[in-house]
């Protein structure tokens, strides 16, 4: 049996319990008590965590626009050491909602990098109708945040993904006007849901066809987050698992997962990717580095050299990349993903153990449906209004 070890707060609880033991009960106290005592100091430590005053926007804009929480909801917060300044302005946000909320420091639960999300992370989120995530992620951690998403998904909850949030990102496009790049992304998807065939090309060299397959759905994750999807923050996309990709995308934007931290910004040294029949063929860069390690995740499994993803971004709060894919996938543009394809959202039937977003800059986009072809972006300007 999973022990529940919660550390629920509404204003003005938050610094009492711990009180009701002295240290020397505490020795004497049940393992399981001693948990609670545990994650109660974190939490308790989280809320009187001083950060920056300009968080505060962007976890006011997460809580209260994005996820909309109810004073009568419960929340799992996730997040680590390196982001605890960014969680405590989000349990800050939290408690002024007067909901019920947990908080878990990873740190506390498992050594690093995760192997398997902590079983008492996935306890609590079985009772709770939110969960968020602002945590910096490690190599080889993939697994673990399947596993949480998972019970997301399975219990219909809304989730918001803050994998790699930064000081900047919280200051740009987390201070974004969601309810703006919603109506945006609402008429990109308006439109791709009907295109048949999507074509882009960049002043870089990316020239890409993405032929659309019908049996697979399109989504929006504007930042506006509902138990149909789960979303990132900062968000702002339109994505879908595409039928067939070929060509050439250049990435001289930023690659995903633990290789975006390593090699950051891509414009001096770009990749090249070579696509056929939706698999790559080739890729190269003069970071020899970069080319090996991105080849070399491509390859974890039988299909993490396929594309799984193909996303318009549409969050206008972002004005450049910033070598941080959380907020880069958002910047207005094209991105596309190798690996895992979101099956159980875009009905795609196959799955991979990786998913690594690649990003371009500067594109224009044409869609291609029965009614003819409509260029929706030029060098990286939406020409459609929201």
């Amino acid at each position: 049996m999973v022990e529940k070890w919660p550390f629920s707060f509404r204003m003005g609880e938050f610094s009492s319990r711990l009180e009701k033991y002295g240290k020397a009960e505490r020795a004497e106290l049940p393992i399981c008590a001693m948990w609670e005592l545990r994650l109660t100091k974190t939490g308790t430590e989280l809320l009187q965590l001083a950060y920056p005053a300009e968080f505060a926007a962007g976890a006011q804009s997460a809580v209260t626009t994005c996820l909309r929480i109810d004073p009568n909801e419960k929340v799992t917060l996730i997040t680590d050491r390196a982001t605890e300044q960014i969680a405590a302005s989000i349990g800050e946000q939290l408690a002024a909602r007067g909901c019920e909320w947990n908080a878990f420091l990873l740190e506390d639960l498992a050594s690093r990098p995760l192997i398997d999300m902590p079983q008492a992370v996935l306890a609590d989120m079985e009772t709770s109708h939110v969960s968020i995530f602002a945590v910096q992620v490690q190599q080889n951690e993939l697994k673990s945040r399947m596993q949480m998403t998972d019970v997301v998904n399975r219990r219909r909850m809304r989730h918001a993904h803050m994998v790699n949030i930064t000081p900047e990102i919280m200051c740009q496009g987390m201070r974004a006007d969601f309810n703006l790049v919603d109506r945006l992304s609402q008429q990109v998807l308006d439109r791709v849901k009907k295109a048949t065939r999507i074509r882009a090309t960049t002043a870089a060299g990316t020239d890409i066809t993405a032929e659309m397959n019908p049996g697979y759905k399109w989504f929006k994750t504007s930042g506006i987050i509902s138990p149909e999807k789960w979303g990132n923050l900062p968000g702002g996309e339109c994505f879908t698992s595409p039928g067939e990709v070929n060509g050439r995308f250049v990435v001289d934007g930023v690659v995903g997962d633990w290789l975006c931290a390593r090699y950051g910004l891509l414009a001096a040294t770009p990749l090249t990717i070579e696509i056929a029949q939706n698999r790559i063929v080739s890729c190269s860069s003069e970071n020899k580095a970069l080319e090996a390690d991105f080849w070399a995740y491509t390859h974890t499994d039988e299909n993490s050299d396929r594309v799984g993803e193909f996303a318009i971004g549409t969050n206008l709060g972002v004005e450049r990349v910033i070598g941080n894919i959380l907020q880069d996938e958002k910047f207005p543009g094209i991105h596309i993903a190798f690996g895992n394809p979101y099956g159980e959202h875009t009905g795609a039937p196959w799955r991979s153990g990786t998913h690594i977003d690649v990003v371009g800059l500067g594109f224009n986009i044409w869609l291609e449906s029965e009614a003819g072809e409509e260029q929706i972006m030029r060098e990286g300007r939406f020409l459609i209004a929201a």
